[in-house]
Parts: C-alpha cells; sequence; structure tokens
C-alpha cells in the first residue's frame, strides 16, 4: 500500500526534541502507528492489544518496561494506563534525554487523564485525523479520508461496515457502559441524518426510546473517540441573540455517508444531503488543517434568533475573523454571499475576511469577486488562504 505523507510528522519530529516523550491520539485506523514506524524505523515496537502483552504488562510491569530499550513506540496505551507511572520513572532518570517514548491511543479522555496525572510536563500531545485534502487529492466526500478507504476505495463499503462493528465492540464500551449496541448504531444512523444540523438531543432521544442524558453520554463517547466534531456559536458581541447550542458533524465525511448509504458521487449529488455533507466536509478540513499545524481546533458558527445564519468563522491573528459559506453548488451566485457579507458590517472590534466556498473544482467563472468584500473559492483556495 503506498504511503502518503503526513503534514503532522513535521510536528512530531518538533515535539520529539523538546520532550521525552509523545503521545499521538486520535481514532482508530487513521494512520498513527504507520506515521510512527515510518518517523521512528529504528525505534522498538510493543503493541498493547494483544492479550498476553497486556497480561504480561499486569502480572510484572517492572520487568516489562525494564526489558524496553528506547526509543520506544507503545501502540495503544490505553489499554495499559499502569505503564505511565513507570514511563514518568524512565523519563525522570535521564530527564535531559529528548525522544525516547512515542506513545498512541485511540480514546482520548481516559488518556487524556492518565496524561495529567502521571505525565505532566513531560510529554507532548498532538491529534491525528484521517487524511485531508491537503495530504492527497484522493480524498472527497463520499471516500473520506481513512488511509485504508483512500488507498482501496473498491474496497469502502465493507471496510466501513467492519470499522463499525469494531468501533462499537471496542471503543465505545471502553469509553461508556452501552447495553444496547443495535440501539446505539441506530444512534448512530439517525445522528448522520442530522449532521450540519444546531444539535437537539431531544429530538435525537424521543425516537429512539432513550432519555436526554444518555444521547449526552453517547455524544460525549463519539467525541472523546475522535468521531464527531461540535462546533460551538461564536458568541461575542451579540450576547442574548444568539443560537447558544453547537452544529454536530461527523470527522469523516466517508463515514457519515456509509451510515447513510451514499456509496457514489452521483448518489451523493442526487441526495438530499449532499448540501450538508458538503458543509461537514469543510468543516473536517478546516479542523484537519489547523490540528496538523499542532494548534487547536477554533472553529465556530453564527445564527441569531432573527434568522441571520453563517456556516463557519475562524478566528486568526490580530483580531482578525475568517467567514466562511459552505455551498456544495458548483455554481455560485452573487445571493450566496448575503450572509457572510451582512455579519461583516454586523460584527465591531474585529477586521473580517469573507468567503463563499463552493463544490466546484475550479475558479469561479466570473473571478473571485462575488459581491463587494466576499470571494467565491474553491476548497483548495480557502484552506490556501488560511495558510
Amino acid at each position: 500500500m503506498p504511503y502518503i505523507e503526513r503534514t503532522l510528522a513535521e510536528q512530531v519530529l518538533k515535539a520529539a526534541r523538546a520532550f521525552p516523550s509523545v503521545l499521538l491520539t486520535g481514532p482508530r485506523q487513521c494512520g498513527k502507528t504507520t506515521l510512527l514506524r515510518r518517523l521512528l524505523p529504528r525505534a522498538s515496537y510493543v503493541l498493547l492489544e494483544d492479550p498476553d502483552v497486556i497480561a504480561r504488562v499486569r502480572s510484572d510491569p517492572r520487568a516489562f518496561m525494564e526489558a524496553l530499550r528506547p526509543p520506544v513506540i507503545l501502540d495503544e496505551i490505553q489499554n495499559t494506563p499502569e505503564l505511565f507511572n513507570y514511563i514518568r520513572t524512565r523519563i525522570d532518570s535521564v530527564p535531559k534525554r529528548k525522544g525516547q517514548w512515542f506513545l498512541t491511543g485511540s480514546q482520548e479522555s481516559p488518556l487524556m487523564q492518565g496524561v495529567m496525572e502521571s505525565m505532566a510536563g513531560r510529554v507532548a500531545v498532538l491529534h491525528l485525523m484521517s487524511l485531508s485534502t491537503l495530504e492527497t487529492v484522493k480524498v472527497n466526500v463520499v471516500r473520506g479520508g481513512y488511509p485504508d478507504v483512500v488507498n482501496r476505495p473498491s474496497a469502502a463499503e465493507m471496510w466501513f461496515r467492519s470499522y463499525v462493528q469494531t468501533y462499537l465492540e471496542r471503543d465505545v464500551r471502553a469509553v461508556t457502559a452501552v447495553r444496547d449496541l443495535g440501539n446505539f448504531r441506530r444512534f448512530l444512523a439517525l445522528l448522520a441524518s442530522r449532521a450540519g444540523n444546531i444539535l437537539n438531543r431531544t429530538e435525537l432521544a424521543a425516537p429512539l426510546g432513550v432519555s436526554v442524558p444518555t444521547i449526552s453520554e453517547w455524544l460525549n463517547a463519539l467525541e472523546v473517540t475522535g468521531q464527531v466534531l461540535l462546533v460551538p456559536p461564536f458568541y461575542e458581541n451579540f450576547g442574548k441573540r444568539l443560537i447558544k447550542s453547537p452544529k454536530v458533524y461527523f470527522v469523516d465525511s466517508g463515514l457519515v455517508c456509509h451510515l447513510l448509504g451514499i456509496g457514489s458521487q452521483a448518489e451523493l449529488k442526487k441526495s438530499p444531503f449532499f448540501g450538508p455533507l458538503f458543509e461537514g466536509f469543510v468543516a473536517s478540513e478546516l479542523a484537519k488543517q489547523q490540528v496538523n499545524r499542532g494548534e487547536r481546533v477554533e472553529l465556530y458558527y453564527f445564527r441569531d434568533q432573527q434568522g441571520l445564519e453563517v456556516d463557519f468563522i475562524v478566528p486568526r491573528a490580530r483580531a482578525r475573523l475568517v467567514l466562511i459559506e459552505a455551498k456544495a453548488s458548483t455554481t455560485v451566485t452573487p445571493a450566496m454571499a448575503r450572509s457572510v457579507g451582512r455579519l461583516a458590517v454586523a460584527i465591531t472590534g474585529y477586521r473580517s475576511s469573507s468567503f463563499v466556498v463552493h463544490g466546484g473544482a475550479e475558479r469561479h467563472a466570473a473571478g473571485r469577486a462575488l459581491s463587494p468584500g466576499v470571494e467565491a473559492v474553491t476548497l483548495p483556495e480557502l484552506l490556501a488562504e488560511l495558510a
């Protein structure tokens, strides 16, 4: 399988020069192990999912650690959190030695708890998401960005089916106690149909016959395992006028297309979900660009009670905001710029740049100017602007 260079590699190497340990989190099968083994071909490698290995760790963790000679890659370390204290001890014995311990984990929340308690100040934490359009042109809305799907698109349906089953049986149950996996699977499909909408837990709970707290618990499981992105509202200067609930998107568009039964570009363009799926794809690409630079995700939407709505707001340095409207259509019109234009005028205290990102592969035929102060751009052009 051909290897695709990952943008985050530069941040991993930079962290390894500054910290004794690097922790790489991210959803299952996004390429964490491949990235580290590619960057560190001479490092020892231990997969902490094999029951025999886990049994060895739990029966005698000290002996297990003493047998390791850094640099070491400890894969899926959330399965053996007891190792954190021993790694800390090894680091503290030679504190000036950098880039010795490389850890991966699929589940962010339990893993972060162990890191904060045992490894504070000794570890750099980075997050890897699935492949982005900046890493390969093979990523698109239907296919998504998981490396196995990108490299073998003909097997995408089988891969996603197996992925959902594995995810349900392992990652979800490791984060929260789901008694009825069938109902949780129905929740995934229902959430997929609501992707791009403002989150309404009551509307999700009613058709499934579960409580609102259960929906919140399930959403938390999806978020900490890197499956969904909750985009909060931008609220500065607007007070009570704003809608305050987040919008929900799936991080990988290929997964949400699978959950909705969309298997081709032709099916996507005929689907009533085409617009929300393109919007979610843009959200994911914006988040990936920030994460791959080693930054935290800063992405907001705007909607007030008077009906003014803009899909995304990205804060930039020196009090600048980038206002973005996502339109799946390949044909753009000045009417599409109305919301971002109005919001640019309404926001005070910031400089702003406004864009309509469309689903076409080429620049808007009439040039980039769609209306005064608003430019029409393709997704690659938008990402280049933000770079």
